[in-house]
């Protein structure tokens, strides 16, 4: 059965079946608009995301289920690059009409999974036909006090540089995708993204960043969007980029260079953060519990750009910044 035999409202009757009941929600799916209850004293963040088949995944490789996953992965990721706690999201769907039932029962079961792992609840969206593939686009909201909130915009010279996990799987995951291979850590990595909320979370309530982004683009990118918010420079060593074991051994294995993959390769969805240097001991305490390592890669300067050093001393120019649509 297709969701062309379902028709609007069963379709979205079908979603909305499956979807619990949270705290703040006064009225949910099923009404012209949700009502939505904030924390006393919060204000609200919103972020929103779209995915297009045949630009951001391509289904001969995405099993449905690991696609709802990170569809709503990767607004989490920038929800926690605020610092912010989400609560809710709406999501929106453009279906070819020949999309298959079960295609959409197993992408919301992963979907709903990621959300019941991070305390989040849908509650609302839209749905409509698409002639041009798969169009997906989740907006979430989020809460946190006023001066928790972290923004792009407050790195200052000497502050520490500093990134979550490790760089460069998603986009080695990709390549391995490409290649014909179909799993693997590096491509569980790019297919299943984990979200760094509670690192966020804690860095936020802790008062340590002075910026934070998510890196989605690239680290070379990303970085750069923290620089022009700041009106600040940045020099980091490549020695220093953190690489996960499985891409020391097998990114040398494409037949290029796999520098590029880790600074600008993106969709990493790792934090990248900047905070003075008296704040690292406290750093290292939280982390020390976290689910992710966390590592100092330079430090922000006066000077605009980017310095990308080699061991050698040398300057990397690299190719790419990283991924840009237009």
């Amino acid at each position: 059965m297709n969701i062309a035999s379902l028709g609007e409202f069963g379709l979205i009757g079908r979603i909305a079946e499956r979807v619990s009941t949270k705290d703040g929600v006064r009225c949910g799916i099923g009404d012209d608009a949700a009502a939505l209850e904030p924390a006393a004293g919060s204000v609200q963040l919103v972020t929103s995301d779209m995915l297009l088949e045949g630009v951001h995944f391509d289904l001969a490789y995405t099993p449905p289920e690991l696609l709802g996953r990170k569809s709503l992965a990767v607004n989490l990721s920038d929800m926690a690059a605020m610092g912010g706690k989400a609560r809710w999201f709406l999501l929106s769907l453009g279906l070819p009409a020949a999309t298959d039932v079960t295609f959409l029962d197993r992408f919301v079961s992963g979907m709903l999974e990621m959300a019941g792992l991070y305390g989040v609840a849908l509650v609302g969206g839209d749905t409509c036909a698409s002639k041009s593939g798969l169009v997906i686009s989740i907006t979430l909201i989020g809460e946190q006090l006023p001066n928790r909130v972290v923004y792009r915009s407050g790195a200052k010279p000497g502050d520490l540089i500093c990134v979550t996990g490790t760089l460069g799987d998603s986009a080695l995951g990709l390549a391995e995708l490409r290649q014909g291979k179909r799993d693997g850590v590096a491509v569980a990595r790019h297919l299943d993204p984990v979200p760094r909320c509670s690192e966020g979370l804690m860095l936020a309530e802790a008062g340590i960043p002075s910026a934070m982004i998510d890196l989605s683009d690239g680290l070379l990118a990303d970085l750069g969007h923290i620089l022009e918010g700041s009106g600040a420079g940045a020099r980091f060593e490549i020695s220093k980029i953190p690489c996960s074991p499985h891409f020391s051994e097998h990114a040398a294995k494409l037949g290029a260079d796999p520098l590029p993959l880790a600074l600008s390769g993106g969709e990493d969805y790792e934090l990248l953060f900047t905070a003075a240097p008296e704040c690292w001991p406290d750093i290292e305490k939280l982390f020390a519990g976290a689910p992710s390592q966390v590592t100092v890669i330079g430090e922000i300067t006066a000077a605009g750009g980017i310095q990308a050093v080699l061991p050698s001393g040398e300057r990397y120019l690299p190719d790419s910044e990283g991924f840009r649509h237009f």
